[in-house]
């Protein structure tokens, strides 16, 4: 009886695959988003790519908003990469330069703004969720594996600072995921439970955190709208550490300012850090069969991040190389999110290359 369930089970995914494949989400209601038209990008367009907006669902029902980038005149079908990141950023910003990069190099990209964020859709705004926020890496390649130009079976993911660490989590729950970049990564669940360094790892300082945060929750029901914590402050102290004038230096200036990102503006929602508290990210980072690779600037006060996440990895017998850890001299966090000088994306195409097959 087993081994016919089993079987049954098997033709069922089948079918459903073949199925999703054919509709391409159709089925699914979407939200109907404002998507600007114009070039809005913290970097110039490039002319070796062709761009174009699309959107697809997670199985939240939320819609995602997305920029599509295609090698011109390449054979079909192509490996594919999702790509997004930084926590609270857009993907007008470090992401859409990353999947932009990256399609000039021959992969079909797909930089997309999560869930609560952005041009995509889910109310309230500006919320985040370690459940949620991992669905909207599985629902891009979702989209990619149905896409007709791509080959469904090649698909990897890049995720830059805190989306480092969830694209760590989806490889972990998605094994269509083949290859997987990580790039001056965050472990959120680990900074939203412990603080920075660890400073706060004791359940006293988390339940002072706790007491905060369910007064938040009661202020925000009575108002009718969750508050904002803040993004990166207009103006910095004298004292503030070197790792906030970087963020300054990228999210309020010129090099990295979007209207839309939450860094730069008004921040996330106070208590969208809740469900990080309890939430282990990388608790299954070491039953990963397919190809990870961490980069991380020398210099990055998150380097401890990326550094204990790869310790957790675990080498598949016979893939000797298929965990990687890349630590880059002399960069700091922000390095990774916009210097092509300093961003290893000849190493990061040699690695997909030979997992995206």
């Amino acid at each position: 009886m087993k081994r016919y369930a089993a079987t049954l089970s098997a033709l069922l995914l089948t079918l459903t695959a073949a199925n999703a494949r054919n509709n391409n989400n159709q089925h699914m209601e979407m939200e109907t988003l404002q998507l600007t038209s114009e070039w809005d990008k913290t970097f110039p367009k490039s002319g070796k790519v062709d761009h174009r907006k699309v959107t697809f669902v997670n199985r939240y029902g939320i819609t995602l908003a997305a920029d599509l980038y295609t090698p011109k005149n390449a054979d079909r079908p192509l490996p594919a990469i999702a790509v997004c990141g930084p926590f609270g950023a857009v993907k007008e910003q470090c992401s859409g330069l990353y999947a932009q990069e990256m399609a000039e190099r021959g992969f079909i990209t797909l930089a997309f703004d999560p869930s609560f964020t952005g041009e995509s859709g889910g109310q309230p705004r500006y919320m985040t969720s370690p459940d949620i926020n991992t669905e909207d890496f599985s629902a891009a390649v979702d989209y990619l594996v149905t896409n007709p130009d791509v080959n469904p079976d090649a698909v990897g993911v890049i995720g830059i600072c805190g989306w480092g660490g969830l694209a760590i989590n989806a490889a972990a729950a998605d094994p269509r995921i083949k290859a997987t970049v990580a790039s001056t990564m965050y472990d959120m669940s680990r900074v939203s439970s412990n603080g920075y360094f660890d400073s706060e790892d004791s359940a006293e300082a988390r339940d002072r955190l706790r007491e905060q945060l369910a007064a938040q929750r009661t202020a925000d029901y009575c108002n009718g709208e969750p508050a904002l914590a803040g993004g990166v402050p207009d103006t910095l102290p004298d004292d503030a550490p070197k790792f906030l004038r970087d963020y300054f230096d990228y999210y309020k200036t010129s090099r990295g300012y979007h209207p839309r990102s939450l860094n730069s503006n008004g921040g996330r929602a106070t208590t969208s850090v809740i469900p990080w508290i309890n939430f282990p990210l990388m608790s299954r980072a070491g039953e990963i069969r397919n190809a990870v690779m961490i980069v991380h600037g020398e210099k990055a006060h998150s380097f401890y991040f990326g550094n204990d996440a790869y310790k957790k990895l675990t080498v598949v017998p016979g893939q000797d190389n298929n965990k990687l850890l890349m630590i880059i001299p002399g960069a700091s966090h922000t390095d990774l999110y916009d210097r092509k000088d300093i961003i290893p994306f000849d190493a990061m195409e040699r690695f997909f290359n030979e997992y995206l097959h």
